[in-house]
């Protein structure tokens, strides 16, 4: 399974696919969907991972755009290293 990289600028593309489903698409990927149970809406995205439920439409859309939102990347790294590795390795005299 090829696993697609799309840009997140690109908005989410939204269709009814029935009269309780709607259908999120990027770039012509399948990016979620939105499923009307007669009381509540259920939103999965991609890979089928439950992204929470939703009294209303608007409300459901709008999370499953911010689970495409990029997270903010962080590194596992300090700003500056340690002091013992900032020294130059010292050359052994024969």
């Amino acid at each position: 399974m090829s696993m697609t990289t799309i840009p997140p600028s690109d908005p989410l593309s939204w269709k009814q696919a029935d009269v309780d489903v709607h259908v999120a698409t990027r770039d012509g990927e399948f990016a979620g969907f939105v499923e009307f149970d007669g009381s509540i809406h259920l939103v999965r995205d991609q890979h089928g991972t439950h992204l929470g439920s939703f009294p209303a439409l608007d409300d459901a859309r709008l999370a499953l755009e911010a689970a495409h939102e990029p997270a903010a990347r962080t590194s596992g790294f300090p700003l500056s290293l340690p002091r013992a590795l900032r020294r130059r390795p010292r050359r052994v005299r024969a």
